[in-house]
């Protein structure tokens, strides 16, 4: 009798929500408690995806991959965020693009925030390429002062092997790949037919020598904003790529969960900093 009231007991507590928009107040605080403090902040953008693909489309997989890995090890997910860099894409009709100071000044809010409610171990799943010096540098300047909670990154997107043959060579942004997960987690906002009404080959407007930066180099090779062949993806390309991406950002999940080294090193390093000359040489 005891273990079947304790059975019953049990169907009936609801699920929590791994949304953080969608809990309660008090499922809220259980939430964090049951995360163990974890908690994953999506990060996308709003720009053009080629002729064929929605403009949000890094940050719907982004937030596909978060939700579909925090349901399988509990974690809170923060809403929709998409106040990253997309300066290369100003010329295109529905880029939201702010400037360099609002971008950290927002993420860093935003990750305070989250520490204020409970979240000391912010896990950023980056969706958008244009993020990928932004986002390891903001992770970086957590060290400026201190802090009560961790920033973790995970920026990668797409598994370097495996998986069905590609058919592209030119794999980039809206490209095969690109296309093949939103044949996934979007497949209404996908119009293949589309994909070759504009040239997503490099255009190589641009002759430097190796190595040498501009900021106008994105521009310069793909003024449509697209990189790579959207016509050539496939819905068995996108499961695999998909389930490789929720995957690892389950491990991390679950690695970060058991991570106790990071905040004592954190605060000893800040302990350090602020007597840099009594550190032992």
């Amino acid at each position: 009798m005891i273990l079947a009231a304790a059975q019953l007991a049990h169907a009936q507590t609801p699920k929590l929500s791994v949304h953080w928009e969608e809990l309660t107040g008090p499922d809220f605080v259980t939430a964090i408690h049951q995360s163990q403090s974890t908690c994953i902040l999506p990060i996308g953008i709003m720009e053009k995806h080629g002729p064929h693909l929605p403009i949000g489309s890094d940050l719907i997989n982004a937030r596909y991959a978060a939700i579909h890995a925090a349901q399988q090890s509990y974690a809170v997910v923060f809403p929709e965020y998409y106040f990253g860099q997309i300066s290369e894409a100003r010329h295109e009709p529905g880029t939201v693009s702010y400037s360099r100071d609002l971008q950290l000044a927002l993420l860093q809010a935003t990750t305070d925030e989250m520490s204020r409610n409970g979240c000391k171990k912010i896990l950023i799943v980056n969706g958008h390429g244009g993020n990928t010096s932004l986002l390891p540098y903001f992770a970086q300047s957590q060290l400026d002062k201190p802090h009560d909670y961790v920033v973790y990154l995970f920026s990668q997107r797409t598994p370097t092997s495996g998986g069905p043959k590609k058919k592209s060579t030119n794999d980039q942004h809206a490209g095969e790949s690109e296309t093949s997960k939103l044949m996934i987690t979007r497949p209404d906002l996908v119009h293949p037919e589309r994909a070759t009404q504009e040239s997503g080959a490099d255009q190589h407007h641009l002759n430097l020598p190796e190595g040498v930066y501009t900021g106008i180099w994105w521009y310069a090779s793909f003024p449509d904003h697209y990189a790579g062949d959207g016509s050539v993806a496939t819905h068995e390309l996108g499961e695999y790529q998909m389930k490789w991406w929720v995957d690892s950002v389950t491990k991390s999940l679950i690695a970060i969960k058991a991570d106790d080294v990071s905040l004592k090193l954190q605060n000893e390093f800040y302990e350090k900093s602020r007597h840099p000359l009594d550190t032992k040489q």
